[in-house]
């Protein structure tokens, strides 16, 4: 019980083991891969596509997307659909795509029957207010990177941000460790959020490849007003009505 952080309703740790060690106390989880899964879930959904995670990228992905009738999502710059959230900003309503990610979508197909959303900073209060409605206790899980070295999870500055950012719309005690998230998001927003992002290493990194319209989409804070939920491994708008917090 160390590390659930039950005692607390509103909960954050990193990566597939903390989504592993908190979903079981959650009545719902919240995932945050800014620079791009969730923020490239959260501009499709906007659009009113249907995405389908994937966790390998490999050649089973082609299988999948065929068995899916969906489209496959390609190397960011490829022309096509990608993780780039620039590539997502013409997508159709109805339009499936799968998105294989080795840090958004191995988190959230992580979390078993809990629901899932996927957060980020351009959905932050709509997926606070949609999760809110499973219940006062949230999850809330910044994926992180991982070290192309041995495959292990590099802690992303920008998804300590965006997890802050989601986790100041909920209401109930919060552990250490999502006050850390908001202070976070707090001390990034008060002075220039896109510059911090841009400096930060996943920022350089995708500077170096030059896809900065990800990193200025990445960082509309609240412009998408739909909350994508996972649904038997797929990920839609979640249509209930969402209750305005108390």
């Amino acid at each position: 019980m160390t590390f659930t952080q039950s005692e607390y309703h509103i909960r954050c740790e990193w990566g597939v083991r903390g989504a592993e060690v908190l979903t079981p106390y959650c009545d719902a989880v919240i995932v945050v891969d800014v620079l791009s899964f969730t923020t490239a879930v959260s501009v499709a959904i906007n659009q009113g596509g249907i995405v389908f995670p994937y966790r390998w990228k490999d050649d089973s992905r082609i299988a999948f997307a065929e068995a899916k009738q969906a489209v496959l999502a390609g190397p960011r710059g490829s022309g096509s659909y990608s993780l780039s959230p620039a590539s997502l900003v013409a997508m159709q309503s109805g339009q499936r795509i799968v998105l294989p990610s080795p840090n958004g979508a191995t988190v959230s197909l992580s979390t078993g029957n809990v629901p899932t959303y996927a957060g980020c900073l351009r959905n932050a209060q709509a997926v606070a207010r949609a999760a809110s409605r499973h219940g006062p206790r949230i999850g809330v899980i910044p994926c992180g990177e991982q070290w192309q070295s041995d495959t292990s999870l590099r802690p992303a500055l920008e998804d300590l941000i965006g997890a802050g950012a989601i986790i100041r719309y909920l209401v109930g005690s919060k552990s250490p460790e999502a006050w850390a998230a908001v202070w976070a998001y707090e001390r990034a927003a008060s002075s220039s959020l896109i510059d911090i992002v841009r400096c930060c290493g996943s920022g350089k990194e995708l500077l170096e490849r030059g896809h900065q319209i990800d990193i200025m989409l990445a960082c509309e804070i609240d412009s998408d007003d739909t909350a994508p939920l996972l649904i038997d491994g797929v990920y839609q708008a979640d249509m209930q009505e969402q209750a305005p917090f108390k």
